[in-house]
């Protein structure tokens, strides 16, 4: 099989693309025939060496859709549709950056769905992660939300459960690049509102707000979110991944609530169920950019740049 394999931490690069064989079953989990993924900003930390429990060589990937090859579980089968997600994948095991991976039997979801291909690879884990965040942010009809981190993944995954449920409710997003205004409008928010600095040049303030940027802005978000509004902070995207110097007596103002959601508290019960509200209200999957898996350097880069917009997937 082809993969892509880190030897040692550096930039979009390092990749080496490299024939290997098929893993071999083993007790507790199946081979996995990979059909495509996502790329994830986690993965470009663990590229990075930002990772600290990950030792190189690895292959990389959080997530994939595949189909089994080889099972001994008995709620698994050969040739059905799987996805699977975080659970260590690409960081304490080899992930889905390869034709075919050894996932443990525990982590692969057999799902139905009649989504054609590279709208389904778009989902796990960005569609996952942003339906978990909708849920937690308890969005009702009515509610004027911000996105901070308007032109993400998640953050566009976001704008389309919202507006695939509630076409009414008035979603602004958040951008460091206002060059980026007329795109993003184009997928539907309602306005763009400059970050700069970590602080929004706005005096605007909403009912709910999806944290993306993370430790480095949550701060000035509690200046912008309404009484009795929530916060939703499940992204990283400003670099920081602790919140330093926060005063909860202080800082969660005007009766806030302050909420999360980590793609690892997963199952198939919650996976299948996104993927039902998707279908349901026939949310509009978008995917910027699809790679093959020798254009994974391109990928990367891609994502690191300031060009990068939306979902980026690999078809293997």
């Amino acid at each position: 099989m082809k993969a892509a394999l880190v030897y040692k931490a550096g930039g979009p690069d390092v990749f080496v693309i490299e024939d290997r064989p098929i893993p071999k079953l083993k007790t507790g989990w199946s081979v996995i025939k990979v059909l495509g993924f996502g790329i994830n900003h986690s993965e470009i930390f663990t590229r990075q060496g930002l990772s600290p429990s990950v030792t190189f060589p690895r292959i990389l990937g959080i997530e994939c859709v595949g189909e089994v090859v080889e099972t001994q579980a008995p709620h698994l089968k050969p040739g059905q549709r799987i996805i699977s997600i975080m659970g260590e994948m690409g960081r304490a095991f080899d992930g889905s950056y390869a034709e075919y991976t050894l996932l443990p039997d525990e982590q692969i979801y057999p799902v139905k769905t009649e989504l054609p291909l590279e709208k389904l690879v778009a989902l796990p884990e960005t569609y996952y992660t942003a339906y978990g965040a909708f849920k937690n942010l308890q969005i009702k009809a009515g509610d004027t939300t911000l996105i901070r981190g308007a032109a993400s993944g998640v953050g566009l995954a976001m704008l389309d459960l919202i507006k695939a449920q509630f076409p009414q409710n008035e979603v602004f997003g958040s951008s460091r690049h206002l060059e980026k205004r007329k795109t993003l409008q184009k997928c539907g928010y309602d306005g763009i509102i400059l970050d700069k600095d970590n602080v929004l040049q706005t005096d605007l303030t909403f009912d709910k707000i999806l944290e993306l940027v993370g430790p480095s802005s949550i701060k000035d978000s509690f200046n912008h979110i309404k009484e009795k509004g929530v916060i939703c902070s499940n992204g990283q995207l400003g670099g920081r991944w602790f919140l330093e110097d926060f005063d909860p007596i202080m800082d969660l103002k005007n009766n806030s609530y302050l909420t999360s959601f980590y793609s690892g508290n997963v199952s198939l019960k919650k996976l299948q169920e996104m993927l039902d509200y998707v279908a349901a209200f026939q949310v509009p999957v978008h995917v910027e950019k699809i790679f093959k898996l020798d254009e994974i350097t391109e990928a990367h880069a891609y994502i690191e740049s300031k060009e990068s917009f939306g979902k980026i997937i690999v078809l293997t």
